[in-house]
């Protein structure tokens, strides 16, 4: 199993959802969180004034997929979040060991 983290604009989340759903991914878990990456942020000008703005809103996607998936999820992520722009965000992956579902005790994938 893999957990996948995807940070995204937000105008883009309801796109990227869409095009999980249409895969498959059962569970996803959605955030709203502030943040920068290489570009530490924008500069805007406002009434003659410059001001930066370091931190700027982003989405968080939290999923847990079978290994199968990972590929098309990472695939289709890509394509529905990017705009070309510096921005578009980051995905990462990581292994997952166990899960194991409260309600029941269920554990392994089967719990996902």
């Amino acid at each position: 199993m893999k957990k996948v983290e995807a940070i995204i604009r937000p105008e883009m989340a309801s796109v990227v959802r869409k095009a999980l759903e249409d895969l498959g991914v059962k569970g996803l878990t959605i955030t709203q969180v502030l943040g920068h990456g290489a570009q530490r942020g924008v500069t805007q000008q406002w009434k003659g004034n410059v001001y930066k703005v370091d931190l700027l809103p982003k989405v968080e996607l939290k999923m847990i997929i079978s290994d199968a998936l990972l590929e098309p999820v990472l695939a289709a992520i890509q394509e529905s979040a990017r705009t070309g722009a510096v921005g578009d965000g980051k995905v990462f992956v990581s292994n997952v060991e166990d899960v194991m579902r409260v309600r029941t005790g269920e554990r392994g994938e089967g719990a996902v």
